[in-house]
């Protein structure tokens, strides 16, 4: 276990997006032999479009990578932070520290996300999506990249992670993004045992339904306790019966121009069926022409 986290604590900046996308690649490859859903789409073409929104990420979190990085510093000099506190051997302070980092740096941020009315409208894009694959874990709004930056390095602070385990993290969660997004048939049995641990394909594809309230469930990103503790937690019988996307934006000229996507933050809020951020129950009409 040392010698994992000396690896992750010196590895090259330049090293962890061929890790990402070498996961890509297999994903992409398998997506093809065993989908869950036949997309009538380009797909080389769809994902040009979630690509940008991968760009314009790395460049943000390069950003925060020396506030990242010193932050861990600061807080193993002053002792701040849980694992600071507790004297646990190496293995399980490994454990602790990815659970508190996925915690905080991607269930509570995302739950936020879906509460806060101006920050559900930069998250709003990555649920526009009405192909989910692969890519799709590719597709965050630079606004969005901003926030789950900001709540990396506050999950340091309160974890108290060395360099090692907060690379060794950021690594995971990006992997399990695409796992989970990917257009995979997963084989249920094996899914749904997975699933009372970690997040898996079929339990994540359940948050990407287009209507509440499943849109507001499934928050994780690594591991499920955290959705089955706050309850939030969702099981479809059939993933095949779900529709993606987002009720509020399903016209193409929306959901498919980076232009319009880049806008959506700023534009005037429209309010899902199921009243969100709204004390007025108003269904708005819903394409559902999208067939799988």
């Amino acid at each position: 276990m040392e010698t994992l986290l000396e690896f992750f604590s010196s590895i090259p900046s330049s090293y962890r997006p061929v890790f990402l996308i070498a996961g890509l690649a297999f994903l992409w490859n398998l997506e093809v032999a065993m989908p869950l859903f036949r997309f009538q789409y380009r797909k080389l073409h769809h994902a040009v479009l979630n690509v940008f929104f991968w760009v314009t990420t790395i460049l943000i979190a390069l950003g925060f990578a020396t506030l990242l990085v010193g932050t861990a510093a600061f807080a193993e000099l002053h002792r701040i932070g849980l694992l600071n506190w507790l004297d646990l051997p190496t293995w399980l302070d490994v454990v602790v520290g990815l659970l508190v980092l996925d915690l905080v740096g991607a269930y509570l941020i995302h739950w936020i996300e879906h509460k806060v009315r101006w920050m559900w409208k930069f998250h709003l894009v990555h649920h526009t999506e009405q192909e989910v694959d692969v890519t799709t874990a590719l597709r965050q709004h630079p606004g969005e990249a901003v926030f789950r930056s900001a709540f990396t390095v506050l999950a340091v602070l309160v974890s108290g992670a060395s360099i090692g385990v907060v690379f060794l993290y950021q690594t995971l969660s990006a992997l399990f993004a695409q796992i989970t997004h990917a257009n995979i048939a997963s084989p249920e049995p094996i899914d749904r045992w997975l699933s009372w641990i970690f997040v898996t394909p079929n339990m994540h594809k359940v948050h990407h339904h287009f209507v509440q309230p499943l849109t507001d469930t499934n928050y994780g990103n690594i591991f499920s306790i955290w959705d089955r503790i706050f309850g939030t937690f969702a099981r479809v019988d059939r993933t095949s019966d779900l529709v993606y996307g987002i009720d509020t934006h399903m016209q193409p000229d929306e959901h498919s121009s980076m232009r319009s996507l880049l806008a959506i933050p700023f534009q005037k809020y429209r309010p899902p069926r199921g009243s969100k951020f709204s004390d007025n129950d108003e269904k708005l009409p819903t394409d559902r022409a999208k067939q799988h």
